[in-house]
């Protein structure tokens, strides 16, 4: 299992949240700001099987906008393993 961390700008979080859930990935969504995107952002936590990992990333990848300056970040992801998982 992993755990994919998503940091996305605050108007991608909604899309972004809607197509992860329509193809039953589950989200947690944490306001936060900082660094990586150097304005109002937004961190989704997914857990996925090793096999969705790929899907759940291009899921992200088309479903953030598009920035008119290239150089601007869309997201920044992280993808760890998960030891351990347990749901009560």
């Amino acid at each position: 299992m992993k755990m994919i961390i998503a940091i996305v700008q605050d108007h991608d979080t909604e899309p972004v949240s809607r197509a992860l859930t329509s193809m039953n990935f589950r989200v947690t969504l944490i306001a936060s700001t900082g660094g990586f995107l150097r304005r109002g952002s937004s961190t989704l936590l997914t857990g996925v099987a090793d096999d969705q990992v790929d899907q759940a990333l291009q899921l992200i990848r088309d479903t953030c906008s598009i920035q008119s300056d290239s150089s601007q970040k869309r997201a920044t992801i992280f993808v760890l393993n998960v030891a351990r998982h347990v749901q009560f």
